[in-house]
C-alpha cells in the first residue's frame, strides 16, 4: 500500500532530526577533540616546550613527561598532600618575613590548600623513576601552584603572575623539600591508616584469645606434635607480635620526625632565611597534629636517609609477624578432612576454577603476598640508601613510593585481615582433643613420674601399633589409673607444673 503523504512527512522530519543528532555529536566531539590538542608555549631556561593549553604545570614538567615515559608510577596522594603542606607553610611564613606580598602568599596559600585536599592530583603526571632528587616533582607542584594561583589573582595560567622559582620555590630546594615531603607522608600514613589497622587487628587476636582460652590443642615444634597447648594461648602470640608492630610503628613515626627543610642545596641552607625552615617546620607541625623538628645537621639529612632505612625496617618487621600469623592460620585452617583442620575460617569465594566445593585461605593467602611485597621494598630502600654520594641521596623518589606503599599494603592487609578472616574463626574442639589423644607427645608428661626412657619406650610403642600413648601405658601399667588420668590431663600440661613423683 503507498504510504501517505502524512507518512511521508513524519518520515522526513525524523531523519531530519538524526541528521540534526549526528551533527551535533559530531561537532561535540570536533570540539573536545580540538579542545585537547590545543596547546600553549611555556619556556624555562633550555627554551620554549609546548604545554596542553587545560593544564596547570609547565615547561619542565612537561620535560620531565618526555624524559621519564618509564613505568606509568606516580607518587601516591599521600606524598602530593605533604608537599602542598610544605609549600603552603612555606608561603605563609615567606610572607610573616617579608620577603612574599601579602596577596602573592595569600593566593599561593590558597591553590596549595586545593593541591592538599586532592583537587589537582591529574596534574602530577611525572614518573617515579626520574631525577634521583625529585627536582622534577618539585617543578610540578611549583608550577601547578604558581598557574593556580595567577588564575586566582585574575590572570591566566601562562600569565605567570606567581612564579614557580621566585615565589612558590622561595626558600627551599628539591633536595630538601623531597626527603622531607617523605617523612611527613609516611608519618601521616602511619597515623592515619596503619596503627588504626593494627590496632583492630590486635584486638581481633585478643578477642580469639580469650574466646578459645579453654580450648585445648597439641602444639608443634619442627612442624612435629610437641605438647598440648591452649589454642587461646597459641592466638595470645599472634596478638602480642602485633602489640609489638604497633610498637614499631611508632617508632618508624618517631625516626621520621627529623625534616631536611632548611638545607637548601647542599646543606648550607643557601638562599633561605635562618629561622624559615623551623617557622615552616612548626606550621606543618599544628597542621599534621605530630611533633616535628628541624635536623640537627643538614648534610646528614640530604646526603644520607638512614631515617628513612631505619622506618622501613620497622615495616618489613611487621610484615614478617604478618606473615608468621597468616601461615599459621592457613595452616591450622588446612583441610577440612585432610589437613590439620583445627579451625574453620570464613568462606569469601569459591577456590576452584575445577574442584566443586572447595574453599581456599585466600584472606592469609593475600596478607603472605603483602608481607612479601614490603620485604622487597624495604630491600629496594636499603639498596638505595647506599648511594648518598657525597651532599645527596639521588634515589629520592623510588624510596619514597616503596616507604609509602609499604605503608599502605600493611595498613589494608592488616584490616581486611581483621575483618574478613580473622573475626570470624571458629574453632573445631574436637578435632583438636582427637590430635592431643593420637598425639606421641603426650609421653611427655609421664616423664617426670616414670623417667625419660621409660617414656620415651611408651612412645616407640605407640608409634609402632597405633596405639595411644595412654593405651599403651595402662597396659604396662607404670602408674596407677588416678595417677594417669592427673599426668595425661592436657589442659593441666598447658602451664607450669610441680614435679612430684
Amino acid at each position: 500500500m503507498p504510504m501517505s503523504i502524512s507518512s511521508k512527512n513524519k518520515s522526513i522530519k525524523k531523519q531530519r532530526v538524526k541528521r540534526n543528532q549526528s551533527s551535533s555529536l559530531e561537532r561535540k566531539a570536533s570540539l573536545t577533540y580540538a579542545k585537547s590538542t590545543l596547546t600553549r608555549v611555556e619556556r624555562d631556561s633550555l627554551g620554549e616546550i609546548m604545554v596542553p593549553a587545560q593544564v596547570y604545570y609547565g615547561a619542565q614538567t612537561a620535560r620531565a613527561m618526555q624524559n621519564f615515559p618509564i613505568s606509568g608510577l606516580r607518587f601516591s596522594r599521600s606524598f602530593i598532600r605533604a608537599l602542598g603542606l610544605i609549600k603552603q607553610a612555606s608561603a605563609k611564613i615567606n610572607h610573616s618575613l617579608g620577603l612574599l606580598d601579602r596577596k602573592l602568599a595569600s593566593t599561593i596559600r590558597d591553590a596549595a590548600e586545593e593541591v592538599i585536599q586532592g583537587k589537582w592530583d591529574s596534574e602530577f603526571p611525572v614518573d617515579i623513576f626520574q631525577t634521583g632528587s625529585g627536582t622534577s616533582t618539585n617543578m610540578n607542584i611549583n608550577e601547578v601552584l604558581a598557574s593556580r594561583a595567577s588564575e586566582l589573582l585574575g590572570g591566566t595560567r601562562e600569565s605567570h603572575l606567581v612564579h614557580p622559582h621566585d615565589h612558590v620555590n622561595l626558600g627551599q630546594s628539591s633536595n630538601d623539600v623531597i626527603p622531607s615531603a617523605i617523612h611527613i607522608a609516611a608519618i601521616e600514613q602511619i597515623h592515619r591508616e596503619l596503627l588504626p589497622a593494627l590496632i583492630r587487628l590486635q584486638r581481633s587476636l585478643l578477642n580469639k584469645t580469650r574466646q578459645f582460652d579453654k580450648i585445648v590443642k597439641i602444639g608443634r615444634t619442627h612442624l612435629q606434635d610437641a605438647t598440648p597447648i591452649r589454642l587461646g594461648q597459641e592466638f595470645g602470640g599472634y596478638a602480642r607480635q602485633i602489640e609489638l608492630g604497633i610498637t614499631r610503628a611508632k617508632r618508624a613515626q618517631e625516626v621520621l620526625t627529623e625534616l631536611a627543610l632548611g638545607g637548601t642545596a647542599v646543606g648550607t641552607g643557601l638562599n633561605t632565611h635562618p629561622v624559615f625552615a623551623k617557622r615552616v617546620i612548626r606550621e606543618v607541625s599544628k597542621t599534621i597534629r605530630c611533633p616535628l623538628r628541624e635536623t640537627v645537621n643538614h648534610f646528614e639529612a640530604q646526603s644520607a636517609q638512614d631515617s628513612l632505612l631505619e622506618a622501613s625496617g620497622c615495616l618489613r618487621t611487621i610484615a614478617v609477624s604478618l606473615l608468621k600469623v597468616a601461615n599459621d592460620i592457613r595452616w591450622m585452617g588446612s583441610g577440612p578432612r585432610c589437613g590439620l583442620g583445627e579451625i574453620t575460617l570464613p568462606e569469601t569465594q569459591p577456590g576452584s576454577s575445577m574442584m566443586p566445593g572447595k574453599v581456599n585461605p585466600v584472606i592469609a593467602e593475600s596478607v603472605a603476598m603483602v608481607a612479601v611485597q614490603v620485604m622487597g621494598n624495604d630491600a629496594t630502600i636499603a639498596i638505595a640508601g647506599q648511594t648518598g654520594n657525597f651532599e645527596l641521596n639521588a634515589m629520592l623518589p623510588v624510596m619514597a613510593y616503596n616507604l609509602l606503599q609499604s605503608i599502605e599494603l600493611l595498613s589494608t592487609a592488616a584490616k581486611n585481615f581483621s575483618v574478613r578472616c580473622i573475626e570470624g574463626i571458629v574453632a573445631n574442639k574436637k578435632t583438636c582433643e582427637r590430635h592431643i589423644e593420637d598425639s606421641l607427645a603426650m609421653c611427655t608428661a609421664l616423664a617426670p613420674m616414670i623417667g625419660y626412657e621409660a617414656a620415651a619406650a611408651i612412645a616407640k610403642e605407640s608409634s609402632r601399633t597405633g596405639k595411644t600413648v595412654r593405651e599403651i601405658a595402662r597396659q604396662r601399667q607404670v602408674l596407677s589409673d588416678k595417677q594417669l588420668q592427673k599426668s595425661l590431663d592436657s589442659l593441666s600440661m598447658t602451664g607450669p607444673s610441680t614435679l612430684v613423683k
